[in-house]
């Protein structure tokens, strides 16, 4: 296994002998598939902890007395922390040891988990969460790197598609989770939830990856400038989309000097990357067809996955008033049926073209957007429950076809840059869908307010009886004043404007997530099949 440390991490251009990958032969079958399954558990409760927590964030808000504004850091600060560290596994690996950096991170995510739950204050829950994102964010690439270097290439489809779970179905199930544990045992417990899986990922992983040498002299060779300006400027990023909505973006000094922040750093890292002799991660790989094109694929995917799960809650608490547990329940019809197709999904890819599982998965996913674009004050959880299947066929037929294509010509040496990107782009795309949809949800209802408003007028004879029968409404039941009465009224058709210029602005925001999958479809179709891809393949 200690071969396995260096091929599952390699990321240089040219790593000769002493990077070579043994074959996965060399470890028995029963001990290849603990690796594989613990280590995609422990992906799976990395990526369900950003949706679980945001599902009880109001909850948690409240309980350590942070505002409404501020609060949002509680989300923030995990995400940041998990987009920095994500591209620094590959390398971090080579220098500990995939035994000794997936364990440790392992251990140190339970651990975090568990204390944020005993935070007593916003500060401390920033940095308890900070460090559980850096933690848990290590699992997520390296889960992917052991599936596409350890598992021979007829059993990887299988092995994304356990991977696929934590990619799709985890932020599905999240909300569900996270609400059904808010409502009925508290907040603190959708932290206390990590605690029954993470030790069976930790025994799972300690059986089955065996000691290795660390590498520390690696620390001193390493691609610190890429490091430095990849870290700045991710953080700077995504603290820009995460804050920006709130902060009126471009109105704000801070927003501003972080864009700068973010834009000059990451160019400079692109700049390092592509002249260093040894880079931390091979960009080389975005120039090869399949690669390039999946990551376009995994990006959208990602965008339209995240802002998904971020839209429809937002929609069901303002439009319909649902609490957390009814909005769980809504939202687990994405999650079931996925639980139920992606063990299939690899008797399909043997059966099917793969390029065209993803393009109907797309198709599917892009419908259930396009479903509901017609939206009422009366669309809830029946009319919801039919694109929400929809949406989850589409989901567990896109992802392993397109993470196996996508990877099927990356060399062992090349691995943790293919998973590192790969990931990354993913998470990326959905800090940017998340940010994109809040300002367009916001710009829509404004512009549809504004429409709905002007055609709301006193000299209308609609208009005006409609606010005498509220008056009378209200003064026969319990309000005396005429003039109170008549106010209220006017605020009762104000509030129906408002409600009815959201319910609109949803609409819009599930046609422009509708029409990001048909972009990524579109990319699909550039996809080669994999038998037709040259140069050496990773198996």
């Amino acid at each position: 296994m200690a071969t396995l440390q260096i091929a599952a991490n390699g990321n240089s251009l040219a790593r000769p002998a002493a990077a070579a990958p043994v074959a996965p032969a060399v470890m028995s079958p029963l001990r290849m598939w603990a690796a594989v399954v613990g280590s995609t558990l422990g992906a799976f409760m990395a990526v369900l902890n950003i949706q679980i927590v945001n599902a009880s964030l109001a909850d948690i808000q409240g309980a350590i007395g942070a505002g409404t504004d501020d609060g949002g850091w509680i989300s923030t600060s995990y995400l940041i922390a998990e987009i920095v560290v994500i591209p620094l596994s590959a390398w971090l690996a080579r220098v500990f040891s995939v035994r000794n950096y997936l364990l440790v991170n392992a251990i140190l995510f339970l651990i975090f988990s568990v204390a944020c739950a005993f935070a007593a204050n916003l500060q401390q829950m920033i940095i308890l969460r900070a460090i559980q994102g850096f933690s848990g964010g290590v699992l997520i690439p390296m889960a992917f790197t052991i599936i596409i270097t350890l598992l021979p290439k007829a059993k990887q489809p299988i092995g994304l598609a356990l991977f696929a779970l934590s990619a799709t179905f985890a932020p599905a199930i999240g909300p569900t989770i996270g609400g059904y544990l808010t409502e009925n045992w508290g907040w603190e417990h959708i932290f206390y939830v990590n605690l029954v899986p993470g030790a069976l990922m930790v025994g799972l992983l300690w059986v089955s990856l065996d000691r290795a040498p660390m590498n520390l002299k690696l620390l001193a060779k390493g691609d610190w400038p890429g490091i430095v300006t990849m870290a700045i400027g991710l953080a700077a990023l995504q603290t820009v989309l995460e804050e920006g909505n709130k902060e009126d973006w471009f109105g704000s000094d801070f927003i501003v000097r972080l864009s700068v922040i973010a834009a000059v750093s990451l160019t400079l890292f692109l700049i390092i990357e592509l002249k260093t002799a040894n880079p931390l991660l091979n960009l080389r790989l975005l120039v090869r067809r399949n690669f390039g094109f999946g990551i376009v694929a995994n990006f959208l995917l990602g965008t339209a996955l995240y802002g998904s799960v971020f839209v429809l809650p937002i929609y069901l608490t303002r439009i319909q008033g649902y609490n957390s547990e009814q909005i769980g329940m809504v939202l687990a019809w994405t999650g079931i049926p996925q639980l139920l197709l992606i063990p299939l999904v690899p008797q399909l890819m043997k059966r099917f073209d793969v390029r065209l599982l993803i393009v109907v998965g797309f198709a599917l996913f892009a419908a259930s957007n396009f479903m509901n674009v017609h939206m009422t004050g009366d669309y809830a959880s029946d009319q919801l429950f039919w694109p929400n299947i929809v949406r989850a066929i589409g989901q567990a037929l896109v992802f392993t076809p397109l993470s196996a294509i996508a990877t099927a010509g990356i060399e062992q040496e090349n691995a943790g840059s293919a998973s590192a990107l790969f990931n990354m782009m993913r998470n990326l795309g959905g800090a940017v869908g998340i940010a994109s949809l809040q300002t367009f949800l916001s710009k829509r209802e404004q512009f549809h307010s504004n429409i709905l408003t002007n055609s709301v007028s006193v000299f209308e004879e609609a208009t005006r009886d409609r606010i005498a029968r509220l008056t009378g409404y209200f003064m026969n039941h319990g309000v005396s004043d005429q003039a109170l009465a008549s106010h209220k009224a006017v605020v009762a058709i104000a509030l129906k404007i408002r409600k009815q210029a959201n319910i609109m602005a949803f609409s819009d925001t599930f046609f422009l997530l509708g029409v990001a999958l048909v972009v990524a479809l579109l990319a699909t179709l550039l996809l080669r099949k994999p038998g037709q891809l040259s140069g050496g393949g990773a198996h």
